[in-house]
């Protein structure tokens, strides 16, 4: 049995609500609310970032169990908004968690799936036994244009995730990816914020991709919409996991607990895996989880999870840091986030 031994996460504490988004530039709150269904959104502080975040995230790991200082093998960093271009962000996080010299590392870029690309890679080193343990997190400090719809729903937040092959918490069954190239969104070198080719970003990105993934993995592994317990989807906002989930045949109630966008927001390459962090609240022993995460680009990892009975020891409060908050007004959130016009 391979999969996920331990996991955490971390949302900063910072929220701004979307209805002081609005008030910024003259729109309508309560619309803005209903058509993305978002509330408000997490946001990192000054002194935060993508590093810092994973760093919170990862700790509790190895504050719980500190001898994998010597078999993790493998340290993997996802995210859009890495602190430097050329440097890598995960041997930074190896080092602040005072981790061996001897684990192989790289950051990786796939919009907002780049750390469950990174998990299948882990997954793949720790199943053929070259390593006995594998990091793998995803962090964002989200941002947008000023004024841009993607302003309301880029959020902050990290999680991190241990693969290894002993007291499995969460077996991964199956896997499956769908990719093409469908520019529906980018972000150029040197470029401050990233751009989207609007109502694109839907039918032939979004729910095509998670689509594909999802019933191709089904079908790989033979498995029926009514052997799921738990579906959790990539968030952009509150409306497309929600629709995508109808169009697959899968309820409310299957999505409930992973729902968590309209309280966050968007953390991009965090997002999906936040709302698996926000499931294991809740998650029973022999469950089964469907997870799709979405990156423009553009592809899909569609993964199926079998939870164990290892989740009653490991299982950690998601909805308790997600009550730890303070609200700021559109200043302090520009301040915070760097915003230039």
């Amino acid at each position: 049995m391979t999969g996920i031994v331990d996991y955490g996460f971390y949302i900063p504490r910072f929220r701004i609500k979307t209805e002081e988004i609005a008030n910024q530039w003259g729109k309508c709150g309560e619309k803005v609310e209903r058509s993305l269904h978002i509330m408000e959104k997490a946001v990192a502080g000054t002194d935060e970032d993508v590093l810092t975040m994973a760093y919170e995230a990862a700790a509790p790991i190895i504050a719980a169990n500190p001898s994998l200082k010597k078999t993790i093998g493998a340290v993997f960093v996802g995210s859009e908004t890495f602190p430097y271009a050329v440097k890598p962000t995960s041997t930074m996080l190896a080092e602040m968690l005072d981790l061996s010299n001897d684990y192989l590392s790289y950051d990786t870029q796939f919009a907002c799936k780049a750390a469950t690309g990174a998990l299948i890679s882990a997954y793949a080193l720790v199943k053929s036994k070259e390593v006995e343990h594998a990091l793998v997190s995803g962090s964002d400090k989200a941002n947008a244009h000023p004024g841009d719809t993607l302003e309301y729903s880029a959020g902050s937040g990290a999680n991190a995730w241990l693969l290894g092959s002993k007291k499995v918490l969460l077996e991964i069954c199956g896997w499956h990816t769908y990719t093409s190239e469908t520019p529906d969104f980018w972000r150029r070198s040197g470029a401050s914020y990233p751009k989207h080719a609007g109502r694109f970003t839907g039918v032939p990105a979004y729910f095509t991709h998670i689509t594909q993934a999802v019933k191709r993995l089904m079908e790989k592994i033979n498995i029926k919409e009514s052997d799921i317990s738990r579906v959790v989807f990539h968030m952009p906002n509150g409306t497309f996991p929600l629709k995508v989930g109808k169009k697959l045949g899968f309820t409310q109630k299957h999505i409930s607990d992973s729902y968590i966008v309209s309280e966050l927001g968007n953390s991009y390459a965090a997002s999906a895996l936040m709302g698996l962090a926000a499931t294991l609240e809740y998650a029973k022993k022999d469950e089964v989880i469907l997870f799709a995460s979405y990156g423009s680009g553009a592809g899909s990892d569609a993964i199926i999870f079998r939870v164990t009975a290892e989740i009653d020891e490991k299982r950690r409060k998601f909805r308790d840091m997600i009550a730890q908050k303070e609200y700021i007004n559109y200043g302090t959130y520009a301040r915070y986030m760097g915003v230039t016009s």
